[in-house]
């Protein structure tokens, strides 16, 4: 397996465009370039991400890069990758969990992993293994809460391309495949469409997240969907360590772009009291000007 290459993050960013540079003013300052703005977040949220270039082997777009969040069903990746590393074959009945757990954000499917990987010590593990500097496990008051594991956009951006440049076949072929899978909705009946799938065309695979909009949709999803409620999301943290502690979160994160040539992960904290839908709308709006902004 080949090593994994800085994400070249020192320094000012520059965003590459197509075609020559301009040549400078006549009183000898540079000429105005033409380019996109960046994405703007909306007052009262909190917003960072980070989108990787394959094609040009670097960092295109960060704000907030190592900024921390709890991370929703993102660990659910974490889990998958310390899951399948630690064992030479998969029964069945851990394949469809799996299967689940990364389409279709099965909460039931990734408490089962958690609680037999040792819970927290997944992303001690895993952290290592990646170099995630920003991904911390739940607070020692809240182990069995996995939703409340801290990670970054900045780490998130370095899994994929640990799955992408350095992981197993077997790992990285079952983890992607399911993502490039992902479906409409969740099994807790939400609608897992905002940020990359509703703001891109395909090709990608994606992984969401949400937390903290309690355990009942506004609009079903899907009427066969499990109505099982979703324990860590219902619950809220009374103790220190849990980013973003009150404040409802939605993650948006994968492979995007012709040949899946971005990797991108835009993390977002709104409001307290603010609702799903006016939420969805942001996160979708902030994805679709950041890809137009460097695509």
């Amino acid at each position: 397996m080949k090593p994994l290459t800085p994400l070249l993050l020192s320094g000012p960013l520059v965003l590459a465009l197509a075609g020559p540079p301009q040549a400078a003013d006549a009183a000898g300052g540079a000429a105005p370039s033409v380019h996109i703005q960046p994405p703007r977040v909306p007052a009262g949220t909190t917003a960072a991400w980070v989108v990787f270039d394959r094609h040009a082997g670097k960092i295109v777009a960060t704000k907030n890069a190592h900024r921390k969040y709890r991370s929703a069903s993102v660990v659910k990746i974490l889990i998958a990758i310390d899951y399948l590393e630690r064992r030479k074959s998969v029964p069945a009945a851990d394949a469809n969990l799996l299967k689940i757990m990364l389409r279709s954000s099965d909460d039931d499917a990734a408490s089962t992993f958690w609680d037999r990987g040792g819970k927290g010590q997944i992303v001690v593990r895993t952290a290592r293994k990646l170099g995630l500097s920003d991904t911390t496990p739940p607070p020692a008051s809240k182990p069995g809460f996995w939703g409340y594991t801290s990670l970054s956009a900045y780490d998130i951006v370095r899994t994929y391309r640990y799955l992408l440049d350095r992981a197993a076949p077997k790992v990285r072929d079952t983890i992607l495949g399911h993502l490039r899978r992902s479906t409409p909705c969740g099994t807790d009946g939400f609608d897992q469409t905002f940020g990359i799938p509703d703001a891109l065309p395909r090709p990608w695979a994606v992984k969401q997240g949400w937390s903290g909009f309690g355990t009942t949709p506004p609009v079903r999803c899907d009427a066969k969907a499990t109505s099982a409620p979703v324990s860590w999301v219902a619950q809220r943290a009374t103790g220190s360590g849990v980013p973003d502690y009150g404040r409802p979160v939605l993650h948006t994160s994968g492979l995007v772009g012709k040949g899946e040539r971005y990797v991108m992960a835009v993390l977002t904290a709104h409001p307290v009291g603010g609702t799903w839908s006016a939420s969805v709308k942001r996160i979708t709006t902030l994805t679709r000007d950041l890809y137009r902004s460097v695509s």
